[in-house]
C-alpha cells in the first residue's frame, strides 16, 4: 500500500478522492501517469481512467530497467505514486486525458528510489526545512520555434524575423505563444508575461514563482505543452540551448528566494546596500563556490556550452552583480521585501529540473552553514575586461566544455552529495559517454574547414 495516499483504514485520503470524483465528473478517459529519467525526459505510463483509485491505493508498476540510469535488469520492478496536488486536464487531448505527476518508489523495500530526481529535489527541500527555510523558486525558460520539412522533421528554419520584445508582423509566432499561454492557464498556470526574444524564432513565457517542488513540475509541463501545442501550429518546438550558430542561445535563468517558517523573506534586508540578508550573501557565495560543478548539471549538454562563450549574453563568468547580466548571478530589483530574490543565469532549460534546482538549493545551503562571505559585486560589463582584469577582480570561469564540467563534479563533494550516489554515478556516466562520443565525431565545419586544405 502507498501511505502517501490512503488513510489508516485503507481508504484514500482527501485529496485523492477528490481526484478521483473529478475524473469522474469531467468523464476522462485516460490518466498519463508521469515521472522523470536521471537525464530530464518526461516519461508516462497511460492508464483507463478507471484505474485512477487503483494508482493512489496501490500504486502502478513499471519496468524501470528501461529508463535511463534507473535500475539494472535484476531489479527492475518500480512503482509509481500519484501526487494529486499535481492532476490536470489536457489541453490539447478535448479534456479527455489527464496527468499526475508522480513519485517512484522501490518496490524490495518500499522506500522512495534512490534515482528519482523528484525525490532528489525533496530530499534538497528536506534540507533546506530543517534549516528553517522554505524555497521559491521561478524559472525562465527560453525556446525556439522552427518550421517542420514536408516529412514533419525538426529544421532550423524560423518562421518569423521578430527581436526581443517585437509586435507583429515580425512576431508571426504571437499566435502560437498565445495558445500556449491558454493552455499552460488551463493547467493552471498563472503566467506573468510572454514575449519574443533576442534571436530570431526564439521566445519566452514567464510564469509565477512557487515553492520549489512545484516549480520543478511545472518546468516539465511547460515543455510539454510548448511542444504539443507547437506541433499543432506544424511547428517544433525546441530546448536545445544553441540550435542556431553565432545567435543568442536559450537559457533558463532561475531566480531563488528563502523564507522563514514565519513567512518572512530570509533574503531581504532593508539595512544592507543591496536590501541582501547575510543568509542571501552567504547563499549565493555557495553557488558561486560550486558554480564549476553546478554547471555540469544545469548544463548537461555539449550543446549547452556553445551557449556558454562571451558575447552572446550568456553568463560565463564567476561573479555577482547588482546592476549588469554579465555576471553569473544577479540581484534583480524588488519592488517590496517579499520579492527580494538572486537570479542565477547560467541554466538552462536541457536540464533536469528536479537536479538542477536540488544542486543550486544544496550549493546554497551550504554557503550558509559554512557562512561564506560573498565577494564585492562587480557592476562593470565583465564581457569587456580582458583576462588581466578579471585576474585583478579575481573573476574565474565556467568549464568551457562538457568534459571540463563533468570533471569539476567528480572533485565537488557537495554536489556529489546533493545527487546521491546512485544518480551520481549515473548520471557521470551518461554524460561521460556522450562527451566521448562528441569528441570522436567529426562536424560539417571541419570538413568544410579542413577537407580540402590539406
Amino acid at each position: 500500500m502507498t501511505d502517501e495516499n490512503t488513510t489508516p483504514d485503507g481508504g484514500l485520503t482527501a485529496e485523492a478522492q477528490a481526484v478521483v470524483d473529478e475524473i469522474e465528473d469531467k468523464e476522462v478517459d485516460f490518466l498519463r501517469l508521469q515521472f522523470t529519467d536521471i537525464l530530464g525526459t518526461v516519461k508516462n505510463v497511460a492508464v483507463p481512467a478507471s484505474q485512477a483509485e487503483k494508482a493512489f491505493s496501490e500504486g502502478i508498476y513499471f519496468d524501470g530497467s528501461s529508463i535511463e540510469g534507473f535500475v539494472r535488469i535484476q531489479e527492475s520492478d518500480m512503482r509509481l505514486t500519484p501526487d494529486p496536488s499535481t492532476f490536470a486536464i489536457l489541453p490539447w487531448r478535448d479534456g479527455r486525458s489527464a496527468r499526475l505527476i508522480c513519485d517512484v518508489v522501490n518496490t524490495s523495500t518500499g522506500e522512495p528510489f534512490e534515482g528519482d530526481p523528484r525525490t532528489i529535489l525533496k530530499q534538497a527541500i528536506d534540507r533546506a526545512h530543517e534549516m528553517g527555510y522554505m524555497v521559491n523558486a521561478a524559472p525562465e525558460p527560453e525556446f525556439f520555434l522552427f518550421e517542420e520539412d514536408e516529412e514533419g522533421r525538426a529544421t532550423t528554419k524560423t518562421n518569423d524575423v521578430g527581436g526581443y520584445f517585437d509586435l507583429a508582423p515580425k512576431d508571426l509566432a504571437s499566435d502560437v505563444r498565445r495558445d500556449i499561454i491558454y493552455g499552460l492557464e488551463q493547467m493552471d498556470f498563472e503566467i506573468e508575461a510572454s514575449h519574443h526574444e533576442v534571436a530570431e524564432g526564439q521566445h519566452e513565457i514567464n510564469f509565477e514563482y512557487d515553492d520549489a517542488l512545484t516549480t520543478a513540475d511545472n518546468v516539465g509541463t511547460f515543455r510539454t505543452v510548448v511542444r504539443a501545442i507547437a506541433a499543432q501550429h506544424d511547428l517544433h518546438a525546441t530546448f536545445m540551448p544553441k540550435p542556431i550558430p553565432r545567435v543568442n542561445g536559450s537559457g533558463m535563468h532561475t531566480h531563488i528566494s528563502l523564507f522563514t517558517e514565519s513567512g518572512e523573506n530570509a533574503f531581504h534586508d532593508d539595512d544592507d546596500e543591496f536590501n541582501l540578508s547575510e543568509t542571501a550573501h552567504s547563499f549565493l557565495a555557495g553557488i558561486l563556490e560550486h558554480a564549476p560543478a553546478l554547471a555540469a548539471v544545469n548544463n548537461p549538454t555539449v550543446n549547452s556550452y556553445k551557449r556558454l562563450v562571451p558575447g552572446y549574453e550568456a553568463p560565463v563568468y564567476i561573479a555577482w552583480s547588482d546592476r549588469n547580466r554579465s555576471a553569473l548571478i544577479r540581484k534583480p530589483a524588488a519592488r517590496v521585501p517579499a520579492a527580494s530574490r538572486i537570479e542565477a543565469r547560467f541554466p538552462d532549460p536541457s536540464c533536469n529540473p528536479y537536479l538542477g534546482l536540488a544542486v543550486l538549493i544544496h550549493a546554497g545551503l551550504d554557503g550558509i552553514e559554512k557562512d561564506l562571505e560573498a565577494p564585492d559585486p562587480v557592476r562593470e560589463n565583465i564581457y569587456e575586461f580582458d583576462e588581466e582584469k578579471r585576474e585583478e577582480y579575481g573573476i574565474e570561469t565556467l568549464p568551457s566544455n562538457l568534459g571540463e564540467a563533468i570533471e569539476a563534479l567528480e572533485q565537488d563533494e557537495v554536489v556529489q552529495d546533493a545527487l546521491g550516489e546512485h544518480v551520481y554515478e549515473k548520471f557521470v556516466e551518461a554524460k561521460t559517454q556522450e562527451y566521448d562520443e562528441y569528441r570522436i565525431d567529426v562536424s560539417q565545419w571541419e570538413l568544410d574547414k579542413y577537407l580540402e586544405k590539406f
